[in-house]
């Protein structure tokens, strides 16, 4: 880098990451695991190094005013190690999808035609502030055949460098290009301009951080997005719900956590049911501190303690302990709303009637659409995936937790025995 603008710096690792891609799609099952179990032998035995190199940027953090939040996302210790070396040994043992055929079927003219799945080629990975990020997104494109650019924030720069190298040792160890997983070593944002304008050696780009982040990505990239901007995730408690089940789902879904993006931003109850299910709710929240703001209907059944809630409450990621309620006199006003005010990731029904579960899943337009469940599922550990690269709310080409096959694609293949078009 000392010689090199960053734009020569990123062309030449997209160079590398293209011929890397080559190797890795034809790499076999077994030596993409190889690679897996010896990155995570590679950090077990740099656990000092690792955990001195996250003290510097700690200790730099803290010096750049670094809040409490920022700094827990950025801090390695023995547990989020032994976690990560975990999430490496799990994706291992995930069924490898690269190369499944299926569909394959005889046509009248006697060839057979089906589909096989392939890995996407060169995945870049722009992220902010949490280390094992480097960890989760290398062992998802490994196992998946793709080779990956990692980008992660400035804030990082010593605890991904000390990971680069683990991640460099296993895959020298397994017989896999070093350029399989490359890691930025600049820190000056050009390179993220840079590694988004590269459609001849970047497939697809996948950005995890804040709406800032993400928003620009969208606006800016050459390449092909993976994203999600917000997180309005929604229960609606139908006329026809349980109110003990409404109560506990809707409990969990907004304080099980508060800042990840499938925690319930916004609840939704039918008139029906509001006397029942809001009282004991709203006790609920407030003895767990959230804050809540609520339509007119919601303050006058409530009283003191819930504050008149603005336009902008019905499409706020809060990310916090803040919760706005909206009281609907019909099921037809509820998925308006959703679909309105949401932002197409998470959307939860409450209801013991079948036939408005299965309307409410048909038309609420979400990448993730539950029934009696929290909103805290949609994840791709939760879902079977393993574990997952993020969330998508597009509709092409992956929509919800991507996983291992979400990071693949699929082309038509065709078998004959010297067949000819008459």
């Amino acid at each position: 880098m000392t010689t090199e603008s960053v734009p020569d710096y990123m062309t030449r690792l997209g160079k590398a990451a293209r011929a890397a891609s080559r190797v890795l799609a034809r790499a076999s099952t077994a030596q993409k695991n190889a690679a897996l179990l010896a990155i995570a032998g590679a950090l077990d035995d740099a656990r000092d190094r690792l955990l001195e190199a996250n003290r510097q940027d700690l200790h730099q953090g803290r010096l750049d005013g670094l809040d409490e939040a920022m700094l827990d996302r950025l801090a390695l210790n023995a547990s989020r190690l032994d976690d990560m070396m975990e999430g490496l040994r799990q994706v291992a043992t995930l069924p490898d999808p690269v190369g499944a055929i299926r569909d394959m079927r005889f046509m009248p003219s006697g060839i057979q035609v089906g589909k096989m799945r392939v890995p996407l080629g060169v995945v870049g990975i722009i992220y902010e502030s949490r280390p094992n990020v480097t960890i989760d997104a290398a062992s998802l494109c490994l196992k998946s055949g793709n080779a990956t650019i990692l980008r992660g924030g400035s804030e990082a720069i010593h605890s991904n460098q000390a990971i680069a190298a683990c991640i460099a040792r296993g895959l020298a160890e397994a017989g896999l290009p070093a350029a399989a997983v490359q890691v930025v070593e600049t820190t000056d944002r050009e390179a993220v301009g840079a590694l988004i304008r590269m459609p001849d050696y970047v497939d697809v780009i996948v950005p995890r951080g804040g709406k800032g982040l993400i928003g620009r990505i969208s606006r800016d990239a050459r390449v092909p997005v993976i994203k999600h901007l917000d997180g309005i995730c929604h229960v609606y408690i139908d006329q026809a719900a349980d109110p003990d089940k409404a109560i506990r789902v809707a409990d969990n879904a907004k304080t099980q956590r508060f800042a990840p993006c499938n925690t319930m931003e916004t609840l939704l109850v039918h008139q029906a049911m509001a006397g029942q299910v809001l009282p004991p709710l709203a006790a609920l929240y407030r003895d767990k501190g959230v804050e809540l703001r609520g339509c007119g209907r919601t303050c006058g059944l409530l009283g003191s303690g819930i504050a008149p809630a603005s336009e902008a409450d019905w499409s706020a990621e809060y990310n916090a302990p803040v919760l706005s309620i909206k009281i609907l006199d019909s099921m037809d006003e509820a998925i308006a709303h959703i679909n309105h005010y949401g932002s197409h990731h998470t959307d939860a029904i409450i209801t013991e009637n079948i036939t408005d579960a299965r309307r409410f899943l048909t038309e609420v337009d979400s990448s993730s659409v539950m029934v009696n469940a929290s909103t805290r599922f949609a994840d791709g550990f939760e879902y079977g995936l393993g574990a997952e690269i993020g969330i998508s709310t597009d509709k092409l080409h992956a929509r919800g937790p991507v996983g291992l096959e979400g990071l693949t694609s699929e082309k038509y293949v065709v078998f004959g025995d010297g067949h000819i078009r008459s």
